[in-house]
């Protein structure tokens, strides 16, 4: 009689389930602690005690699930991750804070076709990031006479990261500029990382150019590009209300940012791709924003005829932002040189 076959110490499918096992407690580890240090309530230092304590009892649960007692560990710690995704689903965004002055308040639309009348239109005078003169203003805008949208990059430190904006031109020289941003307190300031972690609520800010754009252009010393793009008169009108529903809606239910889903670049896509029946492809240049005029232009979305080149060199508007500062015609002279955009009358 031959000696039984040995069977190995460990099946392939149960060495496969330990690794992914360790590798979610580990990772719901980091997570909860993030999660715990930004939102749980109290002071930071009860919120970095809190935050060690879960990473702690996630450490010890990955000691028991491999070393001491897999079954009462694969029991009680998906108890605790269940409980703390409760306690973060349960976490509501508010309208209600006390916000920072430049995003006070969300534009709001009241659509009377063809006549858009937007309530709360920013248009600050910047003269330092802290002295300004802060202005709130009704403006009707008149979808019939919309002429352009174009599509505005600012970049503050990585060629791989900018901030996007979308400004829609009209017959009679006017321009509005949406910008999707972090609505944050007066206290905070920006985090990446925060922004995975409900730090801040979103808020769609509408604005004119002469305060959006000259803010980062000669206050910020931002690289602020231009690009025109090539979307039919159907497709403006309906990208221009899509901003006024996405801004009604978050005055009626307020969300929070999210540094990759819910930013100024996905959103801007979300409603593009919408207008555009789903055409568009997924890229990863959608989250690496800086990159997002490359993907633009394979998709055909600038003013035909100019290579990439072309559109980042005669589309850097910095220095003209710079000499024109709060002159009336700063959105004329700053599109001067813009390649697909004929010269503009005076205003």
């Amino acid at each position: 009689m031959s000696e039984p076959v040995q069977r190995p110490r460990f099946h392939l499918l149960s060495f496969i389930i330990r690794v992914i096992s360790t590798l979610a407690i580990l990772g719901f580890a980091i997570w909860g602690a993030m999660a715990l240090f930004y939102q749980a309530p109290g002071p930071a230092p009860v919120r970095i005690l809190i935050a060690a304590v879960w990473a702690f009892v996630s450490l010890f649960a990955l000691y028991a699930y491999l070393r001491w007692h897999p079954r009462l560990a694969s029991l009680l710690y998906p108890l605790l991750i269940a409980a703390l995704l409760f306690w973060w689903n349960a976490i509501p965004a508010s309208n209600s804070r006390d916000w920072a002055d430049e995003v006070a308040h969300i534009v709001a639309g009241v659509v009377n076709s063809p006549e858009v009348t937007l309530a709360n239109v920013r248009n600050f005078d910047w003269r330092t990031s802290t002295d300004y003169t802060a202005r709130w203003e009704n403006r009707t805008y008149n979808l019939d006479k919309l002429a352009s949208v174009d599509l505005l990059l600012s970049y503050w430190s990585s060629p791989a990261i900018a901030h996007t904006l979308v400004s829609f031109g009209f017959e009679d020289g006017q321009f509005v500029t949406f910008s999707v941003e972090i609505r944050k307190e007066r206290t905070e300031s920006f985090s990446e990382i925060g922004g995975f972690f409900k730090e801040f609520e979103m808020s769609i800010i509408a604005a004119d150019e002469r305060d959006i754009v000259r803010v980062r252009t000669n206050v910020r010393k931002e690289d602020v590009y231009l690009y025109r793009l090539n979307i039919p008169k159907p497709a403006m009108r309906s990208l221009f209300l899509s901003y006024v529903d996405i801004a009604n809606g978050l005055n009626e239910t307020p969300q929070y940012y999210n540094t990759i889903t819910a930013n100024c670049t996905t959103i801007v896509f979300a409603m593009i791709n919408h207008i555009a029946s789903g055409a568009l492809p997924l890229d990863y240049r959608l989250i690496l924003s800086g990159y997002l005029p490359s993907y633009i232009i394979g998709v055909n979305g600038f003013t035909p005829g100019f290579t990439l080149e072309q559109l980042q060199r005669g589309g850097a508007i910095s220095t003209r932002a710079q000499a024109a500062d709060n002159a009336p015609d700063f959105s004329r002279r700053v599109r001067e040189g813009v390649p697909g955009i004929a010269p503009l009358p005076q205003p």
